[in-house]
């Protein structure tokens, strides 16, 4: 919803095509049905981590027939594969709650806090077909205190994806990034 309320604010010069999710009662759907956007539910398949290949395919089309220039994934838990990728290359960006490429995969503040770390934050970076590990578009620290959980550091990386990722969405959509190799340049 950061990205559709920045979009609305005019910070991000795009438009909310579509909203999918792989989960059917989705919060981000329901948000995006109360604020009059396209959204829709395409259930995921037989696989726990990625998409069956059926269900890809749906994505895939749902994605083309509403014209989505930029992937913008949040929340979506499983790894992206073949068509998917294939059809947005370069295309497909997601945030995620750590400094990659530190703490990659699930429960990434846990890690943090399991590991120690003092600051840990959270990565913008586009998708390929590894777990996490996409060029770096933006990153953002944020401390981890003494007195921390994993729920209040959670919160807090939360809170800066919230600032992060418009950002990042912002400057793809203006024309403001390239990328060389792995690094993503940022044209001032």
């Amino acid at each position: 919803m950061a990205i559709a309320d920045a979009i609305a604010a005019g910070t991000i010069p795009a438009e909310v095509a579509l909203v999918l999710s792989d989960v059917e009662n989705a919060g981000i759907l329901a948000h995006a049905r109360e604020r009059k956007l396209p959204a829709q539910f395409i259930p995921p398949g037989k696989f726990r981590t990625k998409l069956d290949e059926a269900a890809e395919h749906a994505v895939v089309e749902a994605l083309r027939a509403a014209k989505v220039d930029l992937v913008v994934l949040a929340g979506f838990m499983r790894v992206l594969k073949g068509e998917f990728l294939r059809a947005f290359e370069g295309r497909i960006v997601n945030v995620h709650p750590s400094l990659l490429p530190s703490f990659p995969g699930l429960a990434a503040w846990q890690q943090a806090l399991d590991h120690g770390v003092k600051v840990t934050g959270c990565t913008v970076h586009f998708v390929d077909a590894g777990v996490d590990s996409g060029a770096i578009i933006g990153q953002q620290t944020v401390p981890v205190l003494d007195h921390d959980t994993p729920e209040s550091l959670h919160q807090r990386i939360h809170a800066a994806e919230h600032e992060l990722y418009p950002k990042c969405v912002a400057a793809i959509a203006r024309g403001e990034i390239s990328v060389v190799g792995r690094r993503v340049i940022w044209k001032k």
